[in-house]
């Protein structure tokens, strides 16, 4: 790599299970790489996927943070400024995660919101079947809980009749990376 690397830009997508965010950042990389975009895409739920659950077990050891700097500074060395990054309460810790990327990126955080209904059809359809009555308490749980505590520095978009290329679309115009 050689030369400057412009200043690292974020787009945290955040929301309840069911949602659609992982899926909403894929079809956003295919929009991303369809005009030659340069970035990087990071399930940010699986930073610290284990048992027992570090965020629980040990939340002073902040893995997730220690992971995504890991990895961010990878993509940065291969020449990368832009991130999108997944992860179901990222609008509510954005500035811990902007602090860990270690470089002071631009932030476009999003809430994406959905129907009770919408979600549980959509946990089913990604669990093959009936998604546990506890599972879907979470989730609304969680709903409201990410809703209220949320800034007004967060967008939000409620995904209930949008296709995962028209969540896509309106994340894309909320970035600015695509070229005039």
């Amino acid at each position: 790599m050689s030369g400057t690397v412009p200043r690292s830009e974020v787009l945290f997508i955040g929301g309840r299970s069911g949602v659609g965010k992982s899926t909403a950042a894929e079809a956003l990389h295919d929009l991303l790489v369809a005009a030659d975009v340069r970035h990087a895409v990071i399930e940010g739920d699986l930073l610290d996927l284990a048992h027992p659950a570090p965020h629980v077990e040990y939340p002073e050891a902040h893995l997730a943070e220690r992971n995504l700097a890991a990895m961010w500074a990878a993509y940065r060395e291969l020449g990368h400024h832009r991130l999108v990054y997944t992860n179901t309460v990222s609008v509510l810790e954005h500035e811990g995660l902007r602090r860990a990327m270690g470089d002071d990126p631009r932030m476009t955080a999003v809430l994406l919101r959905a129907a009770d209904d919408v979600t549980s059809s959509r946990l089913a359809r990604r669990a093959g079947g009936v998604v546990p009555e506890a599972q879907l308490a979470h989730s609304a749980r969680t709903a409201g809980r990410l809703d209220s505590a949320c800034g007004d520095r967060v967008t939000r978009i409620d995904t209930d009749a949008m296709a995962p290329a028209d969540v896509a679309r309106r994340l894309a115009s909320l970035t600015g990376w695509f070229p005039a």
